[in-house]
C-alpha cells in the first residue's frame, strides 16, 4: 500500500495565452506537511486549485490517494470526469481559502455540520458531536451557536478548518489562510494550523508565514514562473538555499 496521497505529473495550465503552470511534478506523503512559498504570481494559488479541481488542468495528471482528479482515462488520453464523480473526490480534499466562505447565516455548529449530514449522509446526532469535538479542537468550544458576523477573522477561519475537518478528509489545502486576517489573530490560526501538523494530518500549505514553514513543515518548496525550482527540509531550505532566485526570495523576506 502506498504512503503517497498526492500525486501531480508534468501539471500545465494556462489561463488564455497566460501559461501559469509549466510543469509541476510534486508527491506528498501520508502524515507530511508540505508549505509552498515563492512570490506572488508563480502559481502557488493555481497548483492548489487544480488538485481539487477547482481549476481544470491542460496536461498532466493529478492524483489523490491513486485516484485520477477530475479525469478519468480513455486510451491514452484524459477527459473530464462527471461532476458526481468530482464532487465524490472532493469529499477527500479538505480546503481553506484565504476568504472564510462561512454561511453567514448559520451558527459556527451549523456551518461544520452542513457537509457532513448533506454530503456524506451522516446522521445530524452524529454530526453534531462530531462538530462539538472539532469546535473544541480549534479552541471553540464555546462558540457553538454564535453566527460568524459575531467572530473574528481568525475565529472565523478557525470555523472554517473544523468545517473542512468535518469530512474526515485525507488531504488538507491551505490557501494562505492568514493573508486576509490582522496580525492579532494569525497566530490562532497558525497554532492551530501547527497542531495539525504534529498531528500526522496531511497537508499542502501555500504560506508567507515563514515562521510556520520553519517550525511545522516536513518539506519546504520554492515555486517561481509556474515551476518548483528547489524544495528541501526547512532547516537545509532556509539555511543552505542552493537556488539564486530562493536565495533572493529568501533575503527579502527573512
Amino acid at each position: 500500500m502506498s504512503d503517497v496521497v498526492m500525486h501531480a505529473e508534468d501539471v500545465h495550465k494556462s489561463f488564455g495565452k497566460l501559461k501559469v503552470l509549466k510543469g509541476i511534478s510534486l508527491e506528498v506523503e501520508k502524515g507530511e506537511t508540505v508549505c509552498v512559498i515563492g512570490p506572488s504570481g508563480s502559481g502557488k494559488t493555481t497548483f492548489i486549485r487544480c488538485i481539487n479541481h477547482l481549476e481544470k488542468i491542460d496536461s498532466g495528471r493529478i492524483e489523490v490517494n491513486g485516484q485520477l482528479i477530475g479525469y478519468r482515462q480513455r486510451g491514452d488520453r484524459l477527459v473530464e470526469d462527471s461532476e458526481r464523480n468530482i464532487a465524490r473526490q472532493r469529499t477527500q480534499i479538505g480546503m481553506v481559502f484565504q476568504r472564510f466562505n462561512l454561511f453567514p447565516h448559520k451558527t459556527a455548529l451549523e456551518n461544520v455540520i452542513e457537509a457532513p449530514v448533506h454530503v456524506l449522509g451522516t446522521p445530524k446526532e452524529q454530526a453534531i458531536g462530531l462538530a462539538r469535538s472539532l469546535l473544541g479542537r480549534v479552541g471553540l468550544g464555546d462558540k457553538l451557536d454564535t453566527y460568524p458576523g459575531k467572530l473574528s477573522g481568525g475565529q472565523q477561519q478557525r470555523v472554517a478548518i473544523a468545517r473542512a475537518l468535518a469530512m474526515g478528509p485525507s488531504l488538507m489545502l491551505f490557501d494562505e489562510a492568514t493573508s486576509a486576517l490582522d496580525p492579532e489573530t494569525i497566530g490562532e490560526v497558525l497554532e492551530v494550523m501547527e497542531e495539525l501538523a504534529q498531528a500526522g494530518t496531511t497537508m499542502i500549505v501555500v504560506t508567507h508565514e515563514m515562521g510556520f514553514a520553519r517550525k511545522a513543515a516536513h518539506r519546504v518548496v520554492m515555486m517561481d514562473d509556474g515551476l518548483i525550482i528547489e524544495e528541501g527540509p526547512p532547516e537545509h531550505f532556509f539555511e543552505e538555499p542552493t537556488h539564486e532566485r530562493t536565495k533572493q526570495f529568501l533575503s527579502k523576506i527573512l
